[in-house]
């Protein structure tokens, strides 16, 4: 993805056009495919989630069939990998595939579940014994420093909380502690890795103190300093990224006259770059929130 908010979180998300090519580009995935037949047969159909996708809506036929790959290898007690990758999967069907409200939030509550199965089992093999499940972030990430899948299963259950929670509506994500969920997961990715994901912990973090509500004795951390810090730590970490750069707009297109300038550059610079083919889904999402938001701030100016 952290207590209470409907987060229009992060979401490395939003739509697309065009055809992916069909020879699978193994540098897109965030790991190496796994040695486990039924996860690697998973794995090639997540590398290739964007087949078939008509304009802006990808097709579920490829992202399904690594949803059941990944609940198949999940099957396996204390397999994590499987479990991070089907929180990934489950979130880009429910984001991509032009699924109804209802659908969308039945995915990110499996995304979620996953997600937290994959930490729990994590915290139970932690260096020097068992983690609790409020363990602060520097702690937990010095007792998982030796997992290779602690980074990725803390990233994705973050932002599975994130979508969850945008869905869901303020009450029940308030009920939950969505809001300081997300933000010790984005806090433990950071001190795991910070180049994970292309500064994806700085991303959710920031995404998160930009768009949380500040509400006394629940989120009175929040800070759109801290957002524009850490999404600028973002865009340091991995300048190309998409994500990275219009989260750091939106967040600054709330400040002050030179703030509003800058976000508009970096608006129209992302609008004029070229996608990244590993991720045009969301690279051409991305752009098409940017013109949105374009149109909308010069219409208030």
């Amino acid at each position: 993805m952290k207590v209470l908010v409907a987060l229009p979180l992060f979401a490395a998300a939003l739509a697309a056009s065009a055809q992916l090519d069909p020879t699978p580009d193994f540098r897109r995935d965030t790991l190496l495919i796994g040695p486990n037949p039924v996860l690697a047969a998973a794995d090639v159909a997540w590398l290739h989630r964007d087949e078939g996708r008509v304009g802006a809506r990808a097709s579920d036929r490829r992202i399904s069939e690594a949803i059941t790959g990944y609940e198949r290898a999940a099957e396996a007690p204390g397999e994590v990998e499987a479990r991070w990758k089907l929180a990934r999967a489950l979130f880009f069907k429910a984001k991509f595939t032009g699924l109804e409200r209802d659908r969308q939030l039945a995915l990110y509550e499996k995304a979620r579940r996953a997600g937290e199965d994959a930490l729990e089992i994590l915290r139970g093999r932690a260096a020097g014994g068992p983690l609790s499940a409020d363990a602060p972030p520097p702690k937990v990430a010095a007792a998982l420093s030796r997992e290779r899948d602690a980074a990725p299963a803390y990233f994705w259950t973050a932002v599975a909380w994130g979508q969850w929670s945008l869905l869901a509506g303020n009450v029940r994500a308030a009920r939950t502690g969505a809001a300081t969920k997300i933000r010790d997961d984005s806090m433990t990715v950071i001190a795991l890795d910070p180049d994970f994901e292309d500064g994806g912990g700085y991303r959710i973090l920031g995404r998160l103190h930009h768009r949380a509500p500040r509400i006394p004795y629940l989120t009175g951390w929040v800070s759109r300093a801290e957002a524009v810090r850490n999404l600028r730590l973002a865009v340091r970490t991995s300048p190309r990224n998409f994500v990275n750069r219009h989260f750091l707009a939106e967040a600054l297109a709330d400040g002050g006259a030179a703030e509003k300038v800058e976000a508009g550059q970096i608006e129209r610079d992302l609008v004029s770059d070229a996608p990244s083919p590993g991720h045009l889904v969301e690279d051409l999402g991305i752009q098409d929130e940017a013109r949105r938001n374009l149109v909308a701030w010069r219409a208030r100016s």
